[in-house]
């Protein structure tokens, strides 16, 4: 077996995992669904995801359920029976050993907790090992869409780095994990986000680049260790989004983003760049919705 066939069964395994969450799981599953012996299909499986199935699916289970009890939609019972497991015992063995808290602690609290989100490892693949385009390939104008939005007075709950000043360099000094605990944030204003901090935020020693969630300016919940719930004033975002693309072009959909801003002149909307104002973000690239970026900018004074 080539790389991309193996990457491609564990995929397969990891898709067929996702599709029977509530249903139990046996490694002769995984192994009719990878097309192998039980013993070749784990050993591929952990090879590539650094789990074993069995404790990648109580993983992804447990995730799974805490997000149900963060959202207070069901009982804690009746959670631990829809991700298979047999008794309200064993589900809080096991939650307890994921998160460090019970169960029941966790619903009546709902702290940040760091989910296990796992990547779709063939998709991971193809985007560092895609090929770029042929020097005489003609690349298509794309249309960038922008518009204003208020951004209210809030918290920001973050994660800094050390020197960072893109995603990638901060994943080397602080790990890729950092999402998976912001998505937890039950209070979140809004999904997740990468910041590049104006420098009157970025604390000495610390990194122009980080992630974070913006929460209430009445948040009050647990701040996990290593990270700073700091206050952001009102402001107005001007919004750019890409249109829809192939994942496996995500760096080449950010980049024209990158540089339709670049060019572009706020003044036709009637506003100027306010860099010190507010931290300029991004959200997470996904394909189906174009890459977007935000840049603070203010109102210009009419004269």
């Amino acid at each position: 077996m080539n790389e991309a066939e193996i990457i491609m069964t564990v995929q397969w395994m990891q898709e067929y995992i996702e599709a029977n969450l509530h249903e139990r799981i046996t490694l002769k599953d995984l192994a009719n669904a990878a097309g192998y012996s039980p013993w070749h299909a784990a050993r591929l499986f952990k090879d590539i995801t650094n789990k074993a199935p069995f404790e990648y699916i109580r993983s992804l289970r447990l995730s799974k359920a805490a997000l149900t009890l963060r959202d207070g939609r069901e009982k804690i019972i009746d959670v631990a029976l829809d991700f298979v497991f047999d008794s309200h015992e064993g589900f809080t063995r096991a939650f307890s050993k994921e998160f460090g808290m019970p169960p029941k602690k966790y619903y009546k609290y709902t702290p940040p907790i760091a989910l296990f989100m796992p990547q779709k490892v063939f998709d991971t693949y193809r985007a560092f090992h895609k090929g770029g385009r042929k020097m005489n390939e003609k690349k298509e104008s794309k249309t960038i869409f922008v518009q204003i939005v208020e951004r209210p007075a809030r918290k920001v709950l973050l994660k800094r780095g050390i020197n960072a000043t893109d995603y990638f360099a901060y994943c080397e000094e602080v790990g890729c994990d950092v999402w998976s605990l912001l998505t937890s944030v039950k209070e979140a204003l809004y999904e997740p986000i990468g910041m590049w901090l104006p420098r009157h935020l970025i604390s000495e020693g610390t990194s122009q680049y980080v992630q974070g969630v913006e929460v209430p300016l009445t948040y009050n919940n647990t701040i996990p260790e290593g990270y700073d719930l700091i206050e952001l004033p009102p402001c107005q975002m001007m919004i750019f989004q890409g249109e829809a693309y192939n994942d496996d072009d995500f760096m080449d959909e950010i980049g024209e983003v990158w540089i339709h801003i670049e060019k572009f002149d706020p003044t036709i909307y009637g506003y100027q760049w306010s860099p010190e104002s507010a931290p300029r973000f991004q959200l997470a690239p996904m394909g189906y919705r174009g890459y977007i970026e935000a840049r603070p900018v203010a109102a210009m004074k009419s004269n």
